[in-house]
Order: C-alpha cells, then sequence, then structure tokens
C-alpha cells in the first residue's frame, strides 16, 4: 500500500496553496473538460473513448503512488495512465504554484495536474480532458465557473460492487477506503450546483452523452433529475455498505 512520507508537509501546502501566474494564464486559455466520479465508474475508459474521437487532449496527472504491478511487472506507464513523481519533485511544484489542482487521494497519494499538461493541450487546440476529485473540482470551478464538470455514476450500486470487484486484488480494507472517498465525492455532487450528471449503463452511449454535454451550453433535466436520483441511491448504500462492514 502507497504511504506519504511527507504527509505533513502536503497538508501544509495545500493548505496554502496558490496558482502561479503562469499557472492562471494556462488554465484561462485551456478549453477544459472534467470528469468526476465513484471509483470504478469508468472514467478513464470514457476518456480513452473521446480521445479516439480525435477532438479531445488527455491531461495526464502527476501522483506519488508507485506504479501498479501484476505478478511483478507493471501495468502501468509514465505518461499514460500517470506521471509518477517523487513526493520532493510534487511538493517543490506546490510550493512553486505550478498545479492547477492536486489534492490527497484515497488518504494515501497525492495527485494534481501540473501546468505544463495544459500548455501541451493549448497546443493542441483540443479540448482537455481530464478526471478529477471533488476537491480538485471545487478548485478549478473556483477559478474557472464555465468548466464544464461532469459526475459519472454506474447504473447501480450492485454493478458498482461487480466492477470494483473485477479489478481484482484489492484487499476488504482498500475496497471500504474507496468506498469511503466515494462517499465524500457523491456528498460533493449532491450539493454543489456545477456538476452535470451521466449514468454509466453502456460505454459508447456514455462517451456520446459526455461528447455531448462537452460541446453544449444545456443538458437535459430530466436525465440530470435522474442521475441526481441515483447519486442518492448510491450514498445510502455505500453507507449501509460501510455499517455492514464494521458489523
Amino acid at each position: 500500500m502507497n504511504e506519504l512520507k511527507h504527509r505533513a508537509e502536503f497538508i501544509d501546502a495545500l493548505s496554502n496553496y496558490k496558482l502561479s501566474p503562469a499557472a492562471m494564464d494556462a488554465l484561462l486559455r485551456t478549453r477544459l473538460l472534467l470528469l468526476a466520479g465513484l471509483t470504478s465508474s469508468g472514467r478513464n475508459t470514457i476518456i480513452n473513448g473521446l480521445v479516439k474521437l480525435g477532438d479531445y487532449y488527455h491531461i495526464v496527472s502527476d501522483t506519488t503512488r508507485q506504479i501498479r504491478l501484476n505478478n511483478g511487472l507493471p501495468i502501468e506507464k509514465d505518461g499514460r495512465e500517470y506521471w509518477f513523481r517523487s513526493e520532493e519533485d510534487i511538493l517543490n511544484g506546490l510550493r512553486s504554484g505550478d498545479y492547477i489542482e492536486a489534492a490527497i487521494i484515497h488518504d494515501q497519494q497525492v495527485s494534481g495536474c501540473n501546468t505544463r499538461e495544459l500548455d501541451r493541450a493549448i497546443e493542441t487546440d483540443k479540448i482537455a480532458v481530464k478526471d478529477i476529485e471533488q476537491i480538485g473540482a471545487k478548485t478549478i470551478h473556483s477559478l474557472k465557473p464555465e468548466t464544464k464538470i461532469i459526475f459519472i455514476t454506474p447504473p447501480s450500486f450492485e454493478a458498482w460492487m461487480q466492477r470494483i470487484h473485477s479489478r481484482g486484488g484489492l484487499p476488504a480494507e482498500e475496497i471500504k477506503r474507496r468506498i469511503k472517498s466515494s462517499l465524500k465525492e457523491l456528498d460533493a455532487a449532491l450539493t454543489e450546483n456545477y456538476y452535470s450528471f451521466v449514468i454509466n449503463m453502456e460505454i459508447e452511449a456514455t462517451i456520446i452523452e459526455v461528447d455531448a454535454i462537452a460541446k453544449s451550453s444545456e443538458t437535459n433535466p430530466k436525465y440530470q433529475q435522474l442521475g441526481r436520483q441515483l447519486a442518492k441511491k448510491l450514498f445510502q448504500a455505500a453507507e449501509n455498505y460501510l455499517q455492514t462492514a464494521k458489523a
């Protein structure tokens, strides 16, 4: 399991964080789409589908966590899933104001979007898309309120649990940790008014729906209501799951 050696320093850097002028300029010049959601909700698959459409540039975040292994072999690649950085590198970047957003994730790693990725997106003249946690979403919304932020949900709690367990090898404590993090994401989506909801029932249809929202100034009110109702059900089911796990 990943652990933060400089946890206290990260908490201090993030609590007093301010973007550099260059980072703020890059943010304002970037056409940006953010995908929030639950762990195992399918955001990475959606992002890959959007990139294949040709109109999107995938923003790859920096992270302090280690590359995941399967039977001792890496299943991730630097620059594809994440830019895998040392804690010292990311701390220095935070102190210089080089991150658009950053947060402690699952209480065990720090991830964030470095300005250099926005510069690359601007050069392509495409819509920059990235996954985001609720703290980062709030930060970017406060700096650039017109940013589209879409919350991805699975179609049901049962489907969500199946997706989590299908990843394989996650111990029970790690699953509980991820569900606790997801409760925070759901609470933010239900509290804040800047999220649009998309239910990921079938991946191709979901990609089309996300693309439509990104390029339109309007969303379907009925569909948004259904998404909000489902998010409430998922929140309650997740709470019940954690309470049962304690018993």
